[in-house]
């Protein structure tokens, strides 16, 4: 059974009336609707807090007016009591204030949301996300937080250093190698110390002069040259005296491997060893450690070659200049004298091989038009014909080897052109051998058609005599 409270009791009669009354009567409204008003007979009773309704269509505005009520109420407090109210018959009352904005605009708003302060950037503009502090703000250094649980007391007096690791076998030779063939271009000893002091050579450091000999070993005179001053200037600041005496006895003992691509190796390590004593890197009682205690046919060779020059330097041989000095680095009159005598040597013997091989160990191809222009001078004051035909066939034999190249042909004989006629002062007869040996040049593949065209001919006229009928000859010798 259903209970009858005084309300229900009420609400009960209420509706009940509110349908007799319809139906003798075509509207329960009354004149005062057309003015926005409801009938005495209609309105709206709040008893305790509640609506009482009189009809459907009361009930569906009370509740669009409390859905109204709680939407102001809610903008009222976003807005802090600036926003629209409720009327004492539930109408909504637009104050002054502006409408509050959208949400969306509200997330992209950086001022305050709460209605107070002076309306500045939240955090001092400072804020959002992604920010790190103001534009132009300079952080100090952090403090340690001693009460942090994961302080360490220890952790203050630390002090951090980058720990290179130590190479081994196989990292040290991809290394020292590319740093060792740039030496041999540079020829700086300062930049390779710098470079491997940056190097944990570690138990490797002894291996670095081994290294070093065997890739002089297949270079030139002049990379041995620049290989000895290295181990000179590293011993000391970068090695010791014990690596180098280690690192020798590894050489002597890969001779037999050594020798397989340098056949004169022996020789060579020999050279290496008495030079190393020469200049105090190596004891001078380190050869005689080795007396009677070597079976290596190669390592003993070695030995008696290093003995051999150290007794030759007491009597006045330079153990340092026995490489030689390389290239552009020799004096310009000293690779001329060196020219002559190759060419002294080339005529009395006539091995053209021989000469090759000297003129490539000179190490000087930007200067090979000197040895051109020797030679042909050579040739002019020359009194048979050997050496007019000796020197053509070897210049020849070096063109088409390309020990000397087209270029430094050219020049040479360019240079001839233009002192033939200081030449001729001391050989009369100069124009007349220049044009033969030009002559034979081009017919030999030596020289080109326009380089023979340019050759200088002694083109001067005289009268003979009267009874000739002025008849103009030229001179010839």
């Amino acid at each position: 059974k259903m209970s009858w409270t005084p309300l229900t009791v009420n609400v009960f009669r209420a509706i009940c009336a509110n349908l007799a009354n319809s139906s003798h009567s075509d509207s329960f409204l009354s004149g005062d609707e057309d003015n926005g008003g409801i009938s005495n007979k209609n309105i709206n009773n709040e008893i305790n807090g509640n609506w009482l309704l009189t009809s459907s269509n009361s009930i569906h505005e009370a509740r669009l007016k409390a859905k109204a009520k709680r939407r102001l109420r809610k903008n009222s407090s976003r807005d802090s009591g600036r926003g629209d109210s409720l009327s004492d018959n539930g109408d909504s009352v637009r104050g002054t204030i502006t409408a509050p904005t959208s949400p969306k605009s509200k997330l992209l708003d950086r001022k305050s949301r709460l209605g107070k302060g002076r309306g500045l950037p939240k955090k001092g503009g400072a804020g959002g996300k992604g920010v790190w502090g103001r534009s132009g703000e300079v952080y100090g250094p952090d403090k340690v937080d001693e009460k942090d649980p994961n302080y360490d007391e220890a952790q203050e007096n630390c002090v951090y250093e980058t720990v290179v690791p130590p190479l081994d076998e196989r990292d040290f030779e991809k290394t020292v190698t590319p740093i060792v063939q740039e030496y041999f271009e540079h020829g700086d000893t300062n930049e390779v110390a710098e470079l491997l002091a940056e190097l944990n050579l570690g138990p490797m450091q002894s291996e670095v002069p081994s290294l070093a000999v065997s890739l002089a070993l297949e270079a030139k005179a002049s990379h041995r040259e620049l290989t000895s001053r290295l181990l000179a200037d590293l011993c000391g600041p970068v090695l010791t005296h014990n690596d180098m005496e280690s690192s020798f006895d590894k050489v002597l003992r890969e001779l037999p491997d050594l020798v397989l691509d340098t056949p004169g190796a022996p020789q060579l390590v020999g050279q290496f060893i008495a030079r190393a004593v020469s200049d105090q890197i190596l004891s001078k009682s380190y050869i005689d450690g080795y007396k009677g205690r070597v079976d290596c046919e190669y390592t003993r060779s070695a030995l008696d070659r290093a003995a051999v020059l150290l007794k030759m330097s007491m009597g006045g041989l330079r153990i340092d200049n026995q490489w030689g000095t390389g290239g552009g680095q020799r004096p310009v009159m000293q690779l001329i004298k060196e020219m002559n005598l190759l060419l002294k040597e080339y005529i009395l013997s006539g091995d053209s091989k021989e000469a090759e091989r000297c003129l490539r160990d000179l190490e000087v191809p930007h200067f090979h038009h000197e040895f051109v222009y020797e030679a042909i001078v050579m040739v002019l004051e020359s009194k048979g014909e050997k050496t007019f035909k000796m020197v053509l066939q070897l210049l020849k034999s070096l063109s088409e080897s390309s020990i000397i190249t087209i270029d430094q042909i050219r020049r040479g004989y360019e240079r001839i052109y233009m002192d033939i006629a200081e030449i001729n002062i001391d050989v009369p007869r100069a124009y007349f051998i220049l044009e033969q040996f030009v002559d034979k040049s081009f017919s030999a593949g030596v020289i080109n058609v326009k380089l023979r065209d340019l050759c200088p001919c002694r083109g001067r006229k005289r009268f003979i005599s009267e009874g000739d009928g002025g008849v103009v000859k030229l001179e010839s010798y």
